[in-house]
């Protein structure tokens, strides 16, 4: 500020020495001076490193070394599907650097153009997000530009999200993944957030505004920084660690509050992990995979006090065929069991796709095609192969529209799974397409539910389905046009 009110006072100055001069020349000689005052007041904002030379080298040729080596040394490791984020380890990079390689190994020269960086707070304490919204980072290795139109989209003062500047000053969290980044990838721009103390609002509001861009753009991906625990001894740090590593690989976000509440699992950035899951769940991803678990112990050799560092990518990966068969057997076997025994079949898979939470339906039906039985969930608050477990049964036992299966209807029954997607908010009706889209409704106090293939089996058209879902609600058949509509796409195993 001092600087522009310099040029403020040279700029008013000149311009009184020039009363006397013809007009003309007044007018382009303050023109020439306010374009100087201009330049010299909107200069970019450029924040310089607050942990180079401490955390990481601060010599541009020591440090590009360091991080390269630190990426080719890491495995890449082959998941089909999208990657949506990164779990990343955010200390000293002789700590935690060959850690974190593994992550930017798994996005060397890809193609993301934005990278929304979410790291905890170490030493500034304020309610709900900061976001870093525009201007530079800079590191040894050059300038990160902010992406300014994305920053834009998430600040929000009334939802606790605003630039708190103070929070950036000494923070290393998100400050060690730039070097990484510049190494990785090209043409990139970062969204910075720092989460302070959390709230409700900051949560639900960003969780919106960051499955809108997900979903927007493919060339979005997420980078949570986060330790695990910390000053355990090696054995108490690495049952710790994987115990945490387990729930994020199955995208479990409410056991993962659970054992963060408890105490039986430890993160410094668990609030940054939580914000982040909230996202992925809505967005449709499936699984974490592991890529690289180790702590401080492995380096240091010391034993006593480690601090866990984790590397994990957040997909949404397809189902295989094997998968699909084995969750129809799981399904024909519960029912089976269920019908026959009156038990449910201790069932255990040691698949990470089908352990992750998932939510589905299964369906019953006799073998000329009449519904036997129908019952699901649309949350995914179980793993994927209990879910199917849990409905099956409830399917052949439960359904209010059905008296329970008896053990002479089993040779005469067919089964399907139907697997489904995180609900997605309906805002036009025009986007409904038939057999593809599912259609869940809500309105005062009535929900109801219809599957894609539904539609399809009566060759309903969008308003007939429409009716359908109002009818399975119990509200009149006009009802959707007040109502909150979602859809959602499914994976149909039979």
């Amino acid at each position: 500020m001092a600087e522009k009110e310099v040029f403020k006072k040279e700029a008013s100055e000149s311009c009184t020495l020039l009363e006397e001069t013809g007009p003309l020349m007044r007018v382009l000689i303050c023109l020439f001076l306010l374009s100087i005052l201009f330049q010299g007041g909107c200069k970019e904002r450029v924040k310089p490193p607050s942990v180079a030379g401490a955390f990481y080298p601060s010599d541009p040729d020591t440090l590009d070394q360091m991080v390269t080596e630190f990426i080719q040394s890491a495995e890449k490791v082959n998941v089909k599907g999208r990657l949506y984020a990164l779990l990343c380890p955010h200390a000293g990079y002789q700590f935690s650097g060959s850690v974190a390689g593994y992550c930017y190994r798994q996005i060397k020269d890809r193609a993301f153009r934005t990278v929304i960086l979410i790291g905890p707070s170490h030493y500034s304490s304020f309610k709900g997000v900061s976001v870093y919204a525009e201007g530079s980072l800079l590191t040894p290795l050059g300038k990160v530009k902010i992406d300014k139109a994305v920053a834009k989209r998430l600040l929000n003062r009334e939802a606790d999200i605003r630039f708190f500047p103070e929070a950036f000053e000494r923070e290393h969290s998100l400050e060690v993944q730039l070097p990484f980044l510049q190494k990785s990838l090209k043409n990139f721009k970062v969204v910075p957030l720092l989460i302070g103390i959390p709230t409700k609002r900051s949560y639900e509001y960003l969780v919106a505004k960051l499955t809108e861009l997900l979903r927007e753009d493919e060339k979005t991906l997420i980078i949570v920084s986060s330790d695990l625990s910390h000053y355990h001894d090696y054995e108490t740090a690495k049952a710790m660690d994987h115990r945490v590593i387990d729930v994020i690989e199955r995208m479990a976000l409410e056991e993962l509050q659970s054992l963060l509440v408890s105490g039986r699992v430890e993160m410094c950035g668990a609030y940054p992990m939580i914000y982040a899951m909230g996202v992925l769940r809505m967005v449709g991803a499936t699984n974490g995979v592991l890529f690289r678990y180790a702590n401080s112990g492995d380096v240091t050799g010391n034993r006593q006090r480690v601090v866990g560092y984790a590397a994990l990518g957040i997909f949404r990966t397809p189902l295989t065929e094997t998968q699909k068969r084995l969750l129809l057997d799981i399904a024909k076997r519960a029912i089976i069991t269920y019908v026959k025994e009156r038990r449910k079949p201790q069932i255990e898979v040691n698949d990470p796709r089908l352990r992750a939470n998932g939510a589905t339906f299964v369906t019953i039906k006799t073998r000329d095609g009449r519904l036997r039985g129908c019952i699901g969930n649309i949350v995914p608050h179980m793993p994927l192969y209990r879910s199917v477990v849990v409905n099956a049964i409830n399917a052949a036992s439960s359904d209010p529209r059905f008296p329970p299966m008896r053990p002479e209807e089993l040779e005469e029954m067919e089964v399907e799974v139907t697997v489904l997607s995180p609900l997605q908010p309906l805002r036009d009706v025009d986007d409904i397409k038939i057999g593809r889209d599912g259609l869940y409704i809500v309105k005062e106090g009535h929900s109801g539910l219809l599957l894609p293939q539904v539609a399809s089996e009566f060759n309903w058209d969008r308003d007939t389905f429409l009716r359908a879902l109002c009818q399975k609600a119990g509200l009149p058949p006009d009802a959707w046009k007040e109502a909150r509509l979602y859809k959602f796409s499914v994976d149909i195993i039979k």
